[in-house]
């Protein structure tokens, strides 16, 4: 009978994650690499969508960095597979493997476009592939930035190798208000590291105890859900992190900003702040 209520809940689950802004045709939409807008010789950002794949929800998070004003190269990667959102979330050694192949793709962008900027943005299971990405460049190759929208790591996941390759750091955005899909749904499906539990995009990153972390980690920057992220479309839930108006106001300067600090992350949340809002975070 617990066994049978598990199952109902997950179909539960995953019908709420394609009911809530991804695309139920994801299984006949081309996968891979596609181009959004931009120049290749300013800049690339490569946006990794969640287990549903290629959806209006990743469609907009590209938009929204074009309507910020990023002007390099944005470039969509759909690494699911047809196999379903469930299938993709659970396959570690196959999204390892896509992981691999995206890096590789870093390291020839790089050898054509010399000191360009590079920037991985991944939004829920996305948000463990760009960790892996980050993790499978070779030691001399760093991506600038990696940012986290709602991802679907366990809060325990250690970070040292992905920070190590990205000069800028992490910046994470999570969301108490999250419990559905990285609440419930991880804690029976599983994240995509493979932990019952809820998600780091719900809860932040735990970080090692001091004598376990590296300093890498004073590049790790977590952004917890705020009242006012609700005048940008970002009410809280999963899919609101992937809105073309937060990704805009949030996102897009982080990726425009020349250095990643605490005083830099605070500014761009303080920024959009009401004139009466308390900006403690």
């Amino acid at each position: 009978m617990l066994i049978r209520g598990k199952q109902l809940l997950l179909l539960a689950v995953v019908t709420v994650s394609v009911l809530a802004g991804c695309n139920p045709l994801g299984f006949f939409t081309k996968r891979g690499m596609m181009a959004v807008s931009g120049r290749p010789d300013k800049g690339l950002v490569i946006v990794l969508p969640g287990i549903e794949g290629h959806s209006s929800l990743n469609e907009a998070i590209c938009r929204g960095l074009s309507e910020g004003g990023v002007q390099y190269k944005i470039e969509l990667y759909d690494w699911t597979s047809l196999l379903g959102p469930v299938a993709n979330q659970r396959a570690e050694g196959r999204n390892r493997g896509k992981a691999s192949d995206v890096a590789a793709s870093i390291v020839h962008y790089k050898t054509a476009y010399p000191g360009r900027p590079v920037f991985l943005v991944g939004q829920s299971g996305g948000g463990a592939m760009v960790a892996w990405i980050a993790e499978a460049l070779p030691r001399r190759e760093q991506v600038d930035g990696i940012i986290m929208l709602s991802p679907s790591l366990s809060p325990q996941y250690i970070l040292d190798v992905a920070l190590r390759q990205s000069r800028q750091g992490i910046v994470n955005f999570y969301s108490s208000r999250d419990w559905l899909l990285l609440g419930i749904g991880t804690t029976f499906v599983g994240t995509m590291d493979g932990e019952h539990t809820s998600s780091a995009g719900r809860s932040g990153f735990e970080k090692p105890p001091l004598l376990r972390r590296s300093s890498a980690y004073d590049r790790l920057y977590q952004i917890s859900w705020l009242p006012q992220m609700a005048q940008s479309g970002n009410t809280g839930g999963h899919m609101g992190s992937g809105t073309s108006s937060f990704v805009a106001t949030y996102v897009a300067p982080l990726i425009l900003a020349t250095e990643w600090n605490s005083q830099v992350i605070d500014d761009i949340v303080k920024a959009n702040a009401p004139p009466t809002a308390t900006n403690a975070r």
